[in-house]
This record gives structure tokens, sequence and C-alpha cells, in this order.
């Protein structure tokens, strides 16, 4: 005779809630009914559903990084490092999740995606306001991003204040100058909507720092934090050119960027420069 009990019973026997006629249920505390409804394919291609769900969750990680960054770079300011360090480990977490979802995406073919390109018109996720407010946070500026969201006031308003606000790398950097290192008042006080210019003060700052381990013990690990998250955001690049290189081969993006070309150009782009460059005079 078998002791295994039958499904129903242990249901039964742990007494849980079945009946949300008049409470909170699972999917209503999620807004299941709006996540799951917000797939709405415009061609008949089969394979156009793992585009918009892979982008979608796309979007909803990068929420959740803008929600972790914001909220570190506000800590960095304050001088909670601590609290920046634990936001920052998180936001290098996310990066691996948006990393790994082009290999999902990767499993679309260059005739499937053929089938559905039409369909995109001139949308791209070169025109996502979440990743050029992270992009505007993480130090990399560019006036001209903001003409995408020209057409959307409320999506412009958020763009345009990540633009115009110090960035991550800029409230480090303003860290280390109350700390008494010598950065200089050209990297503390600037006009934040300038690109960043690699200043070799600044890495002699940043070297006093990792030559002085014990002495500089949290400013020591908010360079390693940076590296991490710099680390992270590349290979995240990295999988999106090697993803649309695989799918599109060397096509203009839907956007009307040269597509794989454009992308390969962003993989120059460095964030925070004298925290690499560092590494070969230490």
């Amino acid at each position: 005779m078998s002791d295994c009990q039958k499904p129903a019973d242990i249901v039964q026997g742990e007494n849980a809630q079945l009946d949300f006629s008049q409470s909170m249920s699972y999917g209503d505390y999620l807004q299941l009914d709006a996540i799951l409804g917000a797939q709405k394919p415009l061609s008949p291609t089969h394979d156009e559903m793992l585009f918009i769900i892979q982008h979608q969750t796309s979007e909803l990680w990068m929420k959740l990084m803008l929600h972790e960054l914001r909220a570190a770079i506000a800590n960095v300011a304050h001088d909670e490092l601590g609290s920046a360090f634990k936001k920052l480990a998180r936001v290098s977490k996310i990066m691996e999740q948006l990393v790994h979802a082009w290999d999902v995406l990767a499993t679309m073919t260059p005739p499937e995606y053929s089938a559905m390109r039409p369909y995109l018109a001139n949308s791209s996720g070169f025109q996502s306001a979440q990743y050029r407010c992270i992009e505007f946070s993480l130090g990399n500026k560019n006036a001209a991003m903001l003409k995408p969201h020209a057409h959307r006031p409320d999506l412009l308003a958020t763009v345009q204040a990540a633009f115009e606000a110090p960035s991550l790398y800029d409230e480090a950097l303003r860290l280390l100058a109350r700390r008494g290192l010598p950065v200089p008042a050209s990297h503390t006080e600037r006009d934040w909507t300038q690109g960043y210019a690699e200043n070799d003060a600044v890495e002699s700052a940043w070297l006093t720092v990792y030559r002085n381990p014990k002495q500089y013990w949290d400013l020591y690990q908010l360079g390693e934090e940076l590296t991490d998250l710099e680390d992270a955001f590349r290979l995240w690049r990295f999988r999106h050119v090697t993803t649309v290189e695989r799918v599109i081969g060397f096509k203009r993006g839907t956007g009307g960027t040269g597509g794989v070309s454009y992308l390969r150009k962003m993989l120059d782009v460095v964030l925070f420069p004298e925290i690499w460059k560092l590494r070969t005079n230490l």
C-alpha cells in the first residue's frame, strides 16, 4: 500500500486559500491581465510572439535597473556607499538577465525574422526611452538621442532629466573629491549634458585608491562595482551585435541605423575610462 498522498489531499491538508471572490489573488496583485494581454502581434507569423515578449521582458528588467540605478546614484551622492553597493550589485545581475535574453531571441532564424520585419515599420530598440535613460545615467550623453522622444512630452521629460543629471560616474568622482582626493574641478562641477572626457588627474586619484585599498576600502570597492557594471554592460552590447548579425546580417536596422555597423561602433564606448586604464599602471 503506497504512503504517497494524492495531490488533492496535499492541497486540502495545507489549508490553502482557493476562493478569491472576495480577496486579492496573485494575478490581481501582479496585474497579469494587463501584462499578458499586452502582446499584440501585427503579422501572421508564429515567431513574432517571441520577438514581442523578449523585448517587453527586457523593458521590464530595464525598469527595475533604472529603479536601482537612480537610487544608487543618490546613495553615492549622499556618501551612503553600503546601500549603493547592494543596488549596483543588483544592477549587474539584472544586466546578466538582459545578456541571456539574447540567447532566446537568437533562436529566431533569418527567414523567420524577415517574415515579420515589414510589420515593425520604423520601430526599433534604438528608440527605447528606458535604455536611453540607462545610458545617460551611466554617462554616455548624446543630445541627438533626445529627438526620438520629442513626439511624447512625458517620455521626453524623463529622458531629458537623465540627460541633465550627473551620471553615476560623475557622482563617484565628486565623492572622491569630497574624500580629499585631487579630482579636478573640471570633473566635479561641469555641464552634465556633455559627454565625459578622460582625464589624467582623475586616473591618478583612482590610482591612489587602488594602491592603498586598506585606507580607501569603500572607494576601492566602489571602483570594482563600477568595473563589474561596465563589464556586464559590455557583454550585453556584444551579445546584441552578434544576435543582430546572426538574424539579419548586415541589413540596415528598422530604426535607420547601419545595424551591425552601428552596434559595433558602440562596443568601443567606454563608460568609466580611468577605471580601466589604471590597471595598466598599477
